[in-house]
């Protein structure tokens, strides 16, 4: 009887290992606004349910074998998540350069899901994100994933290359990038105008373009954001379905 209750106990923390990383770090499942006993509550119903199906493939591993197998299933949950929450770093990255440009970085509220003060624009653009995101189900896609993870990567098989370390590097380059593009249309627009503030700046230098530019900026960033926001699920979706697509190499480079 002892033996079975250790197999079954070691199977439950290997995949709560796995399962808790991931939890703590995904989009919506690790925001700061949900309480750490329902993240816990979380861990243990995704851990029940993914049991029966994957624990009569997990290998009984020798105890030696555990402070290893501790930090490397942490690791990879904790990897999952963070390649999944690309696109809502570069959504921050997009409104705080926004906020800039429009004239809102004075301007800072206090972010509900990461409970740290950003401004106005950086927090709406996340809070659109959100919404796409829980829309589109992509919170579904992330548990899916790392079910599948248990059936790419069995525990006890992980390997933490230098490929897999370069992967999750350039994932973090990758939101600059995304970041950027998001931030397009109005950062161009706004560009323009300092552009053309500053032409008729030094062909009338009587004009209080000190006063008038920020205004100009202002609403056309509104108008621009307002026009092209119908876009953003589409954008999203796109955006949303290369972070999972990172998620899979990440985790065929861990085999």
């Amino acid at each position: 009887m002892d033996i079975p209750l250790q197999q079954m106990i070691g199977a439950l923390m290997i995949i709560g290992l796995r399962v808790s990383g991931l939890v703590l770090f995904a989009p919506f499942l690790g925001s700061a606004t949900i309480p750490p006993r329902i993240k816990a509550m979380l861990v243990i119903a995704i851990t029940a349910v993914l049991y029966p199906v994957f624990s009569p493939h997990l290998q009984t591993l020798d105890y030696s074998k555990w402070p290893m197998l501790v930090a490397v299933e942490t690791i990879l949950g904790v990897a999952i998540g963070v390649s999944t929450y690309v696109v809502f770093e570069a959504v921050q990255i997009a409104g705080q350069v926004l906020s800039i440009q429009m004239g809102y970085s004075l301007v800072n509220i206090l972010d509900p899901t990461t409970q740290v003060e950003s401004t106005v624009v950086a927090v709406f653009h996340h809070s659109i994100a959100m919404l796409i995101f829980l829309a589109l189900d992509v919170h579904h896609w992330i548990l899916r994933a790392v079910a599948n993870s248990f059936t790419y990567v069995p525990p006890g098989s992980v390997t933490l290359g230098p490929a897999f370390v370069q992967t999750v590097l350039r994932e973090g380059a990758i939101v600059l990038e995304v970041g950027l593009q998001i931030a397009a249309p109005v950062l161009a627009a706004t560009l323009l105008i300092d552009l053309i503030l500053g032409l008729l700046g030094k062909a009338s230098p009587q004009m209080p373009l000190m006063l008038l530019g920020p205004a100009v900026k202002s609403v056309l960033g509104v108008l621009i954001l307002a026009a092209t926001i119908s876009y953003w699920p589409r954008v999203f979706a796109r955006h949303f379905e290369k972070s999972i697509a990172y998620t899979e190499q990440v985790l065929h480079l861990a085999h």
